[in-house]
């Protein structure tokens, strides 16, 4: 199955964050937040939305950070996903 976002959604997918600090501390389960930073897996087309033209400005690939509790998760083919609308996303990461 393929997810196919409409309007101004886009479908992410959570890079996972890293269970040890810098200085090598691990992190217990109820410490670790839910991490907030994604990669771009589809895109919506765009269009008309509450009568605002909404231009698409991320694409496939890209990585990006998105506001703490927007979404909603949805588990497909064994993966979780999570799909937003584009003003949700707050930054692209260039790397």
């Amino acid at each position: 199955m393929k997810l196919k976002p409409l309007c101004d959604r886009v479908v992410l997918k959570q890079i996972l964050a890293e269970e040890t600090t810098k200085s090598g501390i691990v992190l217990p389960g109820q410490a670790k937040e839910k991490p907030q930073q994604a990669e771009v897996i589809a895109v919506g087309p765009g269009g008309v939305v509450d009568g605002k033209e909404v231009v698409m400005n991320v694409k496939p690939g890209d990585k990006v950070i998105y506001t703490k509790y927007s979404g909603t998760e949805v588990k497909l083919d064994e993966e979780t996903y999570i799909i937003v609308k584009q003003s949700d996303i707050i930054a692209t990461i260039e790397e």
